[in-house]
């Protein structure tokens, strides 16, 4: 990493319980206080924002979302809107995760909707990309993830860049205890910076913190934050447990 701000965040996904996650969430910010040249953000699972807004709104760790849905209001049942983030203290959002991607079938145009909202809302968005393991097999990881990118950032004007975070996350590395080797990772990162240079500027895209995902653990946390262009990690499994969330981003601090 250069003179970027590293930023680690721990997406629980579907995961703890209202006791759990603020126990979680209190570990979390007692561990990462001496870590003040790192962003550290959590983004629980929904129904438990307010809860943990509570234990981390006065401290370092930031609040984030899952996922929001483009419009501000309306007949879209079982959604959140940005605004409705906003109330709740949340300051960065998730969007175009590979599950939102996979699972749920989100498309392109929804994902550069939903950057678009989370952006006028003043939120940080963290926009997801990355190819699964047929594409990378065949070939197309650069083709897929740049596709990605361009279609994510298309409705983002050259300043609201400083409150877009990418996070690169190989969808076959996802859960599976497999992981890029920090050369893949890092060849994949300078090509998404490069494209956001030629989309934007060179200034732009030096700014633009790139974290990578997927199976990131305390044992390859260094290694992988030891690149060039490799600004942190969106942690999935690993951010279950304080002890290993806490010791991924005290790895930024020997980077």
């Amino acid at each position: 990493m250069t003179q970027r701000t590293p930023i680690i965040g721990g997406n629980w996904k579907m995961n703890t319980g209202l006791e759990s996650g603020m126990n979680l969430a209190s570990c979390v910010v007692d561990g990462v206080r001496e870590c003040v040249s790192c962003d550290v953000v959590v983004y629980p699972p929904l129904p438990f924002l307010q809860a943990i807004e509570s234990v981390v709104g006065t401290s370092a760790v930031s609040l984030g979302s899952q996922n929001l849905w483009h419009e501000e209001s309306g007949a879209f049942t079982g959604e959140v809107s940005a605004s409705m983030l906003n109330e709740l203290g949340v300051a960065s959002v998730l969007v175009g995760h590979s599950e939102r991607r996979h699972v749920f079938g989100e498309s392109e145009e929804q994902i550069a909707a939903k950057v678009v909202s989370g952006l006028r809302q003043g939120l940080q968005v963290v926009l997801c990309i990355g190819e699964t393991l047929d594409e990378r097999e065949s070939g197309e990881t650069l083709n897929v993830v740049l596709s990605q990118l361009t279609s994510g950032l298309s409705g983002v004007e050259p300043p609201q860049m400083k409150t877009i975070v990418i996070a690169y996350e190989p969808v076959w590395a996802i859960g599976t205890g497999k992981t890029a080797t920090p050369q893949d990772a890092q060849e994949v990162h300078a090509v998404i910076r490069s494209s956001i240079g030629t989309m934007y500027d060179s200034n732009i895209a030096q700014q633009t913190r790139i974290q990578y995902g997927g199976s990131v653990k305390p044992e390859n946390a260094a290694d992988l934050f030891a690149c060039d262009d490799i600004d942190g990690a969106l942690v999935g499994g690993a951010s279950l447990s304080a002890d290993s969330f806490v010791a991924i981003v005290k790895a930024t601090q020997h980077s």
